[in-house]
């Protein structure tokens, strides 16, 4: 089906929509856990810095700004890509230290592991970090401690959540749009999905955007942005701009088949994707949503 078909408009909007990064290397991704034990890598060929440059090229050219979720682990091994990112006037944000999954590590861990991140971050980058997303959208219903904690460690907001049913992670139940979980918590930034055939599909990137046909993703970020009225995040990482990284042949097939199909056109996808529609930092771009608890008791009180 086409965008015309669709009876959308044509796809470059002045609505801009949230463009990010989530900066972790080849080695370090969800599925390949069973096979890439957690000790091993600091032994692996890093190919995060050169992947990430390759990014930073490619928004220059394209004219973007966005949002760098970056790992605590990254940021200790090459603070000088984090000055850089932040230099190009990116927004830097975290990715938690270790990508260890939140629901797993539970909530002791888990301040540790953000309370980290930040402090590597901020020290590499030279700003305040102030934005999360849970390494594999690990946030859900198991964690409803979590938005509390980051707010008490001094972020502002949490772009964690996914809202659909997936092996991996999801939250079908979620709200799709921006929403307080916790009420002394930060605001939750849902990734992107669509309603069509009465289903809520993903529309944010990932394994999704190299394995549909591209304007099949365009025409469905096009409806959120026409008939909702409201951006959307489009989050990728590195790696996938890398399609000469080592394979791993031990992994399931599953997981290798989501990891590395696409990835020799993604670079090209990408720059359409630059081009056919406006981008901003996540910071900017719900600027308005991101209010923080303190802020809102005034508020409150006005309104009772």
């Amino acid at each position: 089906m086409t965008v015309q078909e669709l009876g959308l408009p044509p796809p470059k909007s002045r609505l801009r929509n949230a463009m990010t990064v989530d900066v972790e290397d080849w080695f370090q991704v969800q599925a390949f856990a069973d096979a890439i034990p957690r000790e091993e890598w600091d032994w692996l060929s890093c190919r995060v810095e050169a992947n990430t440059e390759q990014v930073l090229e490619r928004f220059a050219e394209a004219g973007v700004r966005g949002t760098f979720f970056t790992l605590g682990w990254v940021a200790q091994r090459y603070p000088a890509l984090v000055r850089r990112i932040v230099a190009a006037g990116h927004e830097l944000a975290s990715h938690g230290h270790g990508h260890e999954l939140v629901s797993r590590i539970g909530a002791e861990a888990f301040r540790a592991d953000i309370r980290r991140a930040r402090a590597l971050l901020e020290d590499a980058g030279g700003v305040a970090v102030h934005g999360y997303r849970a390494p594999t959208f690990s946030i859900g219903p198991r964690t409803p401690w979590a938005h509390a904690i980051l707010a008490e460690e001094g972020y502002h907001y949490s772009s964690s959540i996914f809202p659909v049913r997936h092996d991996l992670y999801g939250a079908p139940d979620a709200p799709r749009g921006p929403y307080r979980p916790h009420p002394d918590g930060v605001v939750e930034l849902p990734m992107t999905t669509v309603r069509a055939f009465r289903r809520t599909l993903p529309c944010s990137g990932g394994g999704w955007f190299r394995l549909v046909p591209y304007a099949l993703f365009r025409a469905g970020l096009q409806r959120v942005n026409a008939e909702e009225g409201r951006p959307g995040i489009f989050y990728f990482h590195p790696w996938e701009v890398d399609p000469d990284q080592p394979r791993v042949f031990q992994a399931r097939a599953l997981s290798r088949f989501r990891h590395y199909t696409g990835l020799a056109s993604m670079g090209a996808r990408l720059d359409r994707l630059l081009r056919d529609f406006a981008w901003g930092r996540m910071a900017d771009v719900y600027a308005a949503e991101i209010v923080q608890p303190a802020q809102l008791a005034p508020l409150r009180a006005m309104a009772s």
